[in-house]
């Protein structure tokens, strides 16, 4: 499992009203998750993830003190957006096109997303949320800029 972790002072996902892929021609649609100061998570699922990795990765955005003052999520009750990104995965060491089979299915992929998103929630955070398998558009204004990148 991957997550690129940032931190934001707001951050929005919406669903197009088109489901081109041309993204000049995207309109925006229907929003479906939007937080203020807060994580803007994107994670990525590999065939080999599992419950173990979904609680190690949960309770790592969760405590992770990337926040200001050196506080976690946790310490600032600040809500968290988690979309899904199975494009962390893509291998690009050959020619130009990326490929994507350490990416896993979609059928394996959407529960443990949503397993994160749970165990976040069981841990008391506020947890906006993506469209899973649909095209997006991700806003988000980057404090700091701070990003990590989270693997296991």
């Amino acid at each position: 499992m991957k997550a690129v972790v940032q931190t934001v002072s707001e951050a929005e996902v919406t669903v197009p009203r088109r489901s081109s892929r041309d993204v000049d021609s995207v309109e925006p649609g229907e929003s479906v998750g939007k937080i203020g100061e807060g994580l803007l998570v994107l994670l990525g699922v590999t065939h080999t993830d599992g419950p173990a990795e979904v609680a190690w990765i949960a309770e790592k955005i969760w405590s992770l003190r990337i926040m200001r003052d050196e506080l976690s999520a946790s310490d600032l009750d600040a809500p968290i957006l988690l979309v899904s990104q199975f494009t962390l995965y893509a291998d690009t060491r050959k020619g130009r096109r990326p490929s994507w089979n350490s990416a896993a299915p979609g059928p394996v992929a959407e529960p443990l997303v949503e397993a994160v998103a749970a165990h976040l929630r069981g841990l008391g955070a506020r947890v906006e949320t993506g469209r899973f398998g649909a095209m997006m558009l991700v806003r988000s204004v980057n404090v700091g800029p701070n990003t990590i990148l989270l693997e296991r």
